[in-house]
Order: C-alpha cells, then sequence, then structure tokens
C-alpha cells in the first residue's frame, strides 16, 4: 500500500491538548513501517511537527519513530514536496 495512498491531506487531528488538522505529511514505504512527519496545525493557528509511523496496513502507531539509514534520504525526498513542513524543519537543523 503506497503511503499517500489512503491518507488525505488535509485531515483531522485530536489530541488531549488541542485539535486541528495535519496539513501536510512526508512519508515513506519502509520495510516494516511507514516513517511520517507530519505539519500539524491547530484549530488556533499554531504549528507543530509530528514524527511518527503507520504499520503497514496504514494505522497509527503510538510508539516512538525509529528508522533505518535506508529510509531517511527517501523520506528527505518526501519532505521536498512539503514546502511549509521543510522551511520548519530547516529551522531544526540550522
Amino acid at each position: 500500500m503506497a503511503a499517500s495512498a489512503s491518507r488525505r491531506i488535509p485531515r483531522d487531528f485530536n489530541l488531549h491538548w488541542g485539535k486541528g488538522q495535519i496539513v501536510e505529511e512526508a512519508s515513506v514505504e519502509g520495510q516494516y513501517h511507514q516513517p511520517s512527519i507530519q505539519l500539524l496545525e491547530f484549530e488556533d493557528g499554531s504549528l507543530s511537527i509530528r514524527f511518527c509511523y503507520y504499520n503497514q496496513e496504514g494505522r497509527f502507531q503510538r510508539s516512538p519513530l525509529i528508522m533505518g539509514e535506508e529510509d531517511i534520504s527517501r523520506l528527505r525526498d518526501a519532505v521536498s514536496e512539503n514546502h511549509r513542513l521543510r522551511a520548519i524543519l530547516r529551522e531544526l537543523v540550522n
């Protein structure tokens, strides 16, 4: 299953401290899971980044994201297609 095939953008999220929409997502299909970086826009307009993953069936997992070197360059390519997400991540590494 392609990572983007079943996950439309934007889509809603709801956390105990706020809700909003996932407005950008960079995701790749890995051997064991689908590593993802998401740009979350809360109802008040604030932005956050979530590092997460989905299992091979496309279900969100509530565990730490662990990814191997083989997925890094492919996820970098996916991030480059999401301009707002890329700009915020650039601040993380600059």
